[in-house]
């Protein structure tokens, strides 16, 4: 019996809830290959995450609680990977599909001669090696994707791909790490990290239900409507290329193939007319909802429900409606 390792994606000293969900899935797989799912944790504060980690399914959490792991450009993580890997004899590692730590598997894969899938939204088992599905061609082809004999299985997981769960057991045994940088870890460093200003709004990327907007709001007041809805939902706010070019909403909130991909319980789309490049980025949405007055847009094809209409009528409506429910 083998390790599974996942790579906690954190913040603040808390691990994001795509972490969570990547424990899970690492559990459903280590249910079939006989394997221990096992935490990895690069930076400051691991040892209080130790417990949450635990409910959700890791036996054990490496930590390198160091300023060093990501005071540096991506080698410090590759080497500490690489050692974990080593030491443990791991075969699967999982990690947060995001671009910062796709360039961390991507480095990692070459030292220890394995291969990269990113972007799953599924894994099973057959043949004692990982099966992921995956998108391709912005989201034209669904993929069945897995590695040649004897490699490592580096697998990087999808937002909201899977639920969280608590599995109920006792927090992870933690193993502290003793990481030795190379010279040439060291020659790339971080010298100033500027936080962004956020909302009180969840991460849309994170978040159970995103509302979003496009060209049809016509300006950027039209978002002053998205984030009432939003508010109403507690829901994550989005936009459109065509809206964040129009400069209508800020960039890191663009959907799409060129922004960020969600995949919430519920998706409200406003005024947005679904071209490809704007479906790449949420179409794996469980529900989605289209709201737009040209009956023959493209986000109807993939819509679960899609009215047609002015949204200037139909969401204040919504909006009414669903405060009257609250209460």
């Amino acid at each position: 019996m083998g390790e599974l390792l996942v790579l906690i994606d954190h913040a603040e000293g808390q691990p994001r809830k795509l972490s969570l969900q990547m424990l899970t899935a690492a559990n459903q797989v280590a249910s079939q290959t006989g394997d221990t799912v096992s935490a990895v944790w690069l930076g400051e504060g691991a040892s209080g995450a130790a417990d949450v980690l635990g409910r959700h399914g890791a036996t054990k959490l490496y930590a390198w609680d160091s300023p060093d792991a990501l005071g540096y450009v991506t080698l410090p993580q590759v080497e500490a990977l690489q050692q974990v890997m080593e030491t443990s004899g791991a075969e699967i590692l999982f990690f947060a599909s995001t671009n910062l730590i796709k360039d961390v598997a991507a480095r990692l894969a070459i030292r220890v001669d394995g291969g990269v899938i990113t972007d799953a939204t599924g894994v099973e088992v057959a043949d004692g090696r990982i099966v992921a599905t995956k998108e391709i061609f912005g989201g034209e082809l669904i993929t069945k994707c897995t590695f040649a004999d004897g490699r490592k299985q580096i697998v990087g997981i999808s937002n909201n791909a899977f639920a969280a769960e608590e599995t109920g057991g006792g927090a992870a045994e933690v193993v502290n790490l003793d990481v030795s940088l190379s010279e040439a870890a060291t020659a790339a460093k971080v010298t100033n990290v500027e936080k962004q200003v956020t909302s009180d709004r969840p991460d849309i990327a994170e978040a159970a239900v995103v509302v979003a907007g496009g060209r049809g709001l016509g300006d950027e007041q039209g978002f002053e409507l998205m984030e009432q809805l939003a508010d109403v939902l507690g829901a994550g706010v989005g936009a459109s290329r065509a809206a964040t070019d129009a400069g209508w909403y800020p960039h890191r909130y663009q959907i799409g193939q060129t922004g960020r991909t969600v995949s919430p319980m519920l998706y409200i789309g406003s005024g947005i007319s679904g071209a490809i490049q704007h479906r790449a980025g949420m179409q794996t949405s469980q529900n989605i909802i289209a709201i737009n007055k040209d009956g023959e847009a493209p986000i109807f094809s993939i819509a679960d429900f899609g009215i047609v209409g002015d949204l200037y009528t139909v969401v204040p409506k919504l909006i009414e409606e669903l405060q009257a429910r609250k209460g």
